[in-house]
């Protein structure tokens, strides 16, 4: 533990936390700063104008990153028939029904994100008390509801990531690892930032983009100046 917060005391002095840096070398900051063993995930977090406890204000949604997240998402279809049929050829991890609804709930998760098609929601409403906590519950919002499987698959498989709002406004993506280079990370970082100004909800009132930060998975944040 010691060795790993001399790295982050050292990383911390080549910051400047008072600074908003302009996305290229903010992400050129944070790369330089990672010390990991491990080819690091970059997150960004973003801070929102938003009262999320009021319906209107609600920010949640997902976008397909050009250049991907360098992590290959599992993922498990509900369909039937030849909708299962299209999951499997699309490259869904699993596939079926019945068989993978009594699976989680005697605990199997061996997966990241989960797509049904609308008419298995019934169905797959009965496990929201157990992904619900996870944030694992189909959403038409992030494209995980649709008869068009073969669509919602390719995507997340290409690097689609979802977006939220929590309680505190705040937003976590990741956009990439520290292997990946400058340019792509920068990519994902702006098309991030532009899907989520487009989410911009019409009852949030003032400033929209509070605060934006990027870090890596070891390493301290990076101010990022973003204005909307």
């Amino acid at each position: 533990m010691t060795k790993k917060g001399k790295r982050y005391q050292e990383a911390v002095k080549t910051i400047d936390r008072q600074k908003a840096y302009d996305i290229s070398e903010a992400v050129n900051l944070v790369k330089q700063v990672a010390s990991a063993k491990f080819d690091e995930s970059i997150d960004v977090a973003v801070r929102l104008g938003v009262d999320t406890r009021k319906n209107d204000q609600q920010v949640r949604g997902a976008v397909v990153l050009p250049n991907g997240t360098g992590k290959t998402q599992t993922v498990l279809v509900f369909a039937k028939g030849e909708k299962a049929k299209e999951a499997e050829a699309a490259g869904a991890d699993f596939v079926g029904d019945q068989e993978y609804i009594a699976k989680i709930n005697s605990g199997w998760f061996e997966f990241d994100v989960i797509v049904a098609t609308p008419d298995m929601m019934a169905e797959v409403g009965k496990l929201g008390r157990v992904l619900g906590p996870k944030g694992l519950m189909p959403n038409p919002k992030t494209g995980t509801v649709t008869f068009d499987v073969t669509k919602a698959v390719k995507e997340i498989k290409a690097g689609k990531v979802e977006y939220r709002a929590q309680k505190d406004g705040n937003v976590h993506v990741p956009i990439g690892k520290v292997s990946f280079d400058d340019q792509k990370l920068v990519e994902n970082f702006n098309v991030l930032l532009e899907t989520l100004i487009k989410a911009k909800p019409a009852a949030a009132k003032g400033t929209y983009i509070k605060n934006v930060a990027i870090s890596s998975t070891m390493g301290p944040g990076v101010k990022v100046s973003a204005q909307a």
